[in-house]
Parts: structure tokens; C-alpha cells; sequence
């Protein structure tokens, strides 16, 4: 997504999109920037794009850092990237290079996993293309994969709208029992700003309607094109604490999932976000959790000092979990 001034335009425009007269939208072609994989020996990561699902058209970006150790296999992270499940690719340049920062800074290798978008496919598609990169990653015969991951430390992670994938992929997986999984094993979820919404206004949502970033009015949009026709967004996919799917909560407790969870002040999303972690934390599951002052939606992926941070954050979950 452009970090711009969302305000300053029509929603629809500022996603790049186009609406036609029938009610359908015509994306913008190249709207957002995007980097080709690149397996040069010269970068300190190498990228390449592996398919999952020829049918679906989905697909994986694989990093690793070149510096990769042969001898110790590195933590996987399955990433799921972010911009309201209407936007972006894996292939981003922003989600390339916020990739490649944490495989460098962790180290680790990561799978960048290119799910469908809608409002051409609506939800549940991106949770059942995230769930299959997940069955993917345990049948991969990808050499990378094989040489340099250890999938038995495997990590869920997701910007934004990715977050919200993690947590419904993170769902569907304790209602299989978590006992299909071998040889990957998962360790904990990271939810970095995630993205949920509900029908009534939160405290943060109203004190920052006029949020440049992400303002509500633009989060309406991404919700109506994005939910089951006829969903509002008190529907479990956006504002899942209206129905609380406890016994799966406490599988995930009983698999010794840990939760990272973080976002900031200065994004409308906060209370939604406080509100997961308090009931997470309240039905039993380990949840860490890191808000800070300030700052905006996603605002590690452009703001290299935030970063950072976070990265460490990310690099001690993994060490304790």
C-alpha cells in the first residue's frame, strides 16, 4: 500500500483500483513497485520464487542469507504480507525489502507466501492459500529448504492484514489437531499490527478518524471488498473476539503456540489489537506483547530505526519460544 495521505483522495483510487459501472473494479496495472527474486551470489540474500498451487496461481518467495551457516539450520518463517487483502504481492518492494531485513538481522530463512486477493476472491481464499503454504512447507523437496531450514522451528508471521491470516491459518490448524504437520513443527505467531475491524467504532478508531495512514473510511472499503458478500464486519473474520473460537484458543495453548504481538498509539487498529491480546492471554495462551508510542500502521516496513526494534523483538521471540 502507498504510504501517502489516504485521506486526501478517494479510497478506491488510493488502493488502485478503478470502479466500473456494473459495481466491479479494473486494478491500475503496476501501481505498486515490485522486485524480481534474484539468486546472485553478490546480495547478502538471496531470493527465488517457488509455485504452491498452479491452479490458484500461488506461490512462495524464498529467503536466505548468504551468509547462511551449512553446518546449523536456521528457524523458518512463514510470512504472510499486509495491505487489507486487497492490495500487494510478495513480491512488493516494501515487503521485499522488510523480508529480507529480518532473514539478515534474525537469521533465518523465510517464505514469503503470495496469496489470492480480493474482491476477485474473496475471504476464506486467503486463509485456505495460507493454510496450504503451510502443508506446502512440510512436503517441500526445495533444496534451500532441505539444506538450510529447520522446520522444526517454524514461525507464523504477518503485517496487517497477513496477521489476521496468521491467527485464522494458526485456527484452522489446532481444529486438525496439529499432529499432521511432521517433520514442521509450529513454535509461535507473529502478529505484527494486525489487521481486524468490528461494525461499532473503537476508542482509537474514532481519536484517529482523520488518520493519514490507515483511517477508518479506508478500512470500510478494504473490509467490504475483502468479506463474504453480505458479511458486515462483526463477521469472525474481521472482528474475531465477537465469537471467540475457544476451544481452539486452548489447542494452541496445549501445542505450546506463543504469540508476538505488536503494533503502536498511533495506529486506529490498537484496540482491536490490545483487545486480541488480552483474550489470548485470558483463555490461557503465552502472549507477549509490544505497543509503542507514536508512529503509524506498519510503520516498521518504512521506517528503518522502528525497524530495527523491531527485529530484535522478533530475534528474542524466536531465542524463547
Amino acid at each position: 500500500m502507498p504510504f501517502a495521505d489516504a485521506t486526501a483522495t478517494d479510497p478506491y483510487t488510493y488502493l488502485g483500483f478503478i470502479q466500473n459501472a456494473d459495481s466491479s473494479i479494473t486494478r491500475v496495472p503496476d501501481f505498486l513497485p515490485a522486485t524480481a527474486a534474484s539468486a546472485d551470489p553478490s546480495n547478502p540474500v538471496l531470493t527465488k520464487d517457488i509455485p504452491i498451487n498452479q491452479q490458484t496461481g500461488t506461490w512462495a518467495r524464498l529467503y536466505l542469507p548468504t551468509l547462511a551457516p551449512a553446518s546449523t539450520k536456521l528457524p523458518v518463517i512463514l510470512y504472510y504480507h499486509g495491505s487489507g487483502f486487497v492490495v500487494s504481492s510478495a513480491a512488493t518492494s516494501l515487503f521485499q525489502k522488510f523480508c529480507s531485513d529480518i532473514v539478515l538481522e534474525i537469521p533465518a530463512v523465510m517464505v514469503s507466501v503470495e496469496y489470492r486477493l480480493a474482491p476477485e476472491h474473496r475471504l476464506p481464499a486467503a486463509y485456505d492459500d495460507g493454510h496450504e503454504a503451510l502443508h506446502w512447507l512440510k512436503a517441500s523437496d526445495d533444496e534451500w529448504l532441505i539444506k538450510y531450514a529447520d522446520l522444526s522451528k517454524c514461525y507464523l508471521m504477518g503485517s496487517s492484514a497477513g496477521g489476521n491470516i496468521v491467527y485464522h491459518v494458526a485456527l484452522r490448524e489446532a481444529a486438525c489437531g496439529g499432529g499432521g504437520l511432521a517433520p514442521v513443527k509450529i513454535r509461535g505467531l507473529i502478529l505484527h499490527h494486525p489487521f481486524f475491524g468490528g461494525v461499532e467504532r473503537s476508542s482509537s478508531e474514532i481519536r484517529l478518524v482523520n488518520d493519514k495512514g490507515l483511517p477508518p473510511s479506508l478500512t470500510d472499503v478494504m473490509w467490504e471488498l475483502a468479506l463474504p458478500v453480505g458479511a458486515d464486519r462483526d463477521h469472525g473474520y474481521c472482528n474475531p473476539m465477537k465469537s471467540v473460537r475457544v476451544e481452539l484458543v486452548k489447542k494452541m495453548k496445549s501445542e505450546g503456540w506463543k504469540f508476538l504481538v505488536t503494533g503502536c498509539d498511533g495506529d486506529p487498529l490498537i484496540d482491536r489489537q490490545l483487545e486480541f491480546a488480552k483474550v489470548m492471554r485470558e483463555n490461557g495462551v503465552e502472549v507477549i506483547q509490544d505497543f509503542s508510542e507514536g508512529g503509524c500502521h506498519g510503520v516498521e516496513i518504512a521506517d528503518d530505526s522502528k525497524a530495527t526494534f523491531l527485529y530484535g523483538l522478533i530475534k528474542n521471540f524466536l531465542l524463547t519460544s
